[in-house]
């Protein structure tokens, strides 16, 4: 398929009156697999935080014009890549954002090394079983195109899980949990992470 991508428009900025509160504090950065819940949860916190919440996958796909699956059609599952890491390397260096990045973002060194470093990494664990029930019907998934998407996802699970527990800070079970309710129980977690990292 002979199709560029269009060059990517600017990030938008924070209009809430406390943007300017929340540009003081450290990015967090929401891990795990598709289906886990960080684009749902990732909204809940950033609304009750008061800061600007990105979706890296998205975010991607308002810059180039085009769904995720058609960036994988067009330029493969490495074009994707490198664009996912060039964006995640200026988004994450946003204060006060809540980013909820892509099921294979911790895939690249690079990227894992950009996640610990720069924010709280915050893992959102699920089963292979609750994982598949979640996005069995999600269509605009490519790497579950396959004849046994639940075997894919089980296979996706056992060699990304390592790599989102080898940076994550804080680990939550989603499981069958309202996401309201989770975002609560996370609240308190995240502003106890928040005063650690404060100058003294």
């Amino acid at each position: 398929m002979n199709q560029s991508l269009p060059a990517a428009p600017d990030l938008q900025t924070a209009d809430s009156a406390g943007a300017a509160e929340a540009a003081s504090t450290a990015p967090v950065f929401l891990v795990g697999m598709m289906g886990a819940g960080k684009t749902t949860i990732g909204r809940h916190l950033a609304r009750m935080l008061n800061r600007q919440f990105i979706d890296l996958d998205h975010e991607l796909e308002a810059r180039c014009g085009v769904r995720v699956a058609l960036i994988f059609d067009i330029e493969g599952e490495e074009g994707f890549r490198r664009r996912e890491t060039a964006l995640l390397d200026e988004c994450s260096r946003r204060q006060g954002i809540i980013l909820a990045t892509g099921g294979g973002a911790v895939l690249a060194e690079e990227n894992r090394r950009m996640l610990s470093e720069r924010g709280l990494v915050l893992y959102l664990r699920a089963t292979a079983e609750e994982l598949f029930r979640r996005v069995a019907r999600d269509r605009s998934r490519p790497l579950l195109q396959t004849p046994d998407p639940q075997a894919r996802i089980r296979a996706l699970l056992d060699q990304r899980e390592p790599l989102y527990e080898s940076i994550a800070r804080l680990t939550v079970d989603t499981g069958s949990a309202h996401v309201m309710q989770l975002a609560r129980d996370l609240l308190p977690r995240l502003r106890h992470y928040e005063q650690q990292e404060k100058p003294q």
